[in-house]
């Protein structure tokens, strides 16, 4: 496979990976919680990198930032993981309950429907017991490692 296509694969499964959160959140009703939409960020930035391989030539430079995009998700994951299974502790803004962005009025308003923040030490979905955010961990994993192979791939294929 050449470079090229290696990181259109990585990029299309991060693409992939924000279309299935966006779905769970929109379709599913799941709200994200701060570490997730921390980790949409990079699977965003690896989009954009495998925009810039497509439209130019392919570099290892660009791949290789494709590859921390994947891992800074990854990283983000796995402290995410960790919060979820109570290794440690999560940001106090999602997993002690925060008021933030909530108006004075609203607070003291007892009428004022105001939602429950998003603990991130919840976990509202798994499958085969493990949480979003862990299988975001293990696909953002494969992605860096395809991101990896595209920076020492050739370009072409002779």
């Amino acid at each position: 496979m050449t470079a090229r296509h290696l990181s259109l694969l990585a990029g299309l499964g991060s693409a992939a990976v924000l279309a299935g959160a966006f779905g769970f959140q929109y379709i599913g009703g799941l709200a994200p919680c701060t570490l997730c939409l921390w980790q949409r960020w990079p699977h965003a930035a690896a989009i954009v990198i495998m925009l810039a391989v497509l439209a130019t030539r392919p570099s290892r430079g660009l791949a290789l930032l494709g590859a921390v995009a994947a891992l800074a998700t990854a990283g983000i994951g796995i402290f995410h993981v960790g919060v979820e299974q109570g290794l440690w502790e999560g940001l106090a803004s999602c997993s002690g309950g925060s008021i933030a962005g909530i108006a004075v009025e609203d607070l003291l308003n007892p009428n004022a429907n105001v939602a429950a923040p998003v603990r991130c030490d919840e976990i509202p979905w798994s499958l085969l017991g493990i949480s979003m955010a862990g299988w975001n961990v293990l696909a953002s994993l494969g992605f860096a490692g395809l991101w990896a192979m595209a920076a020492f791939a050739p370009a072409r294929q002779a």
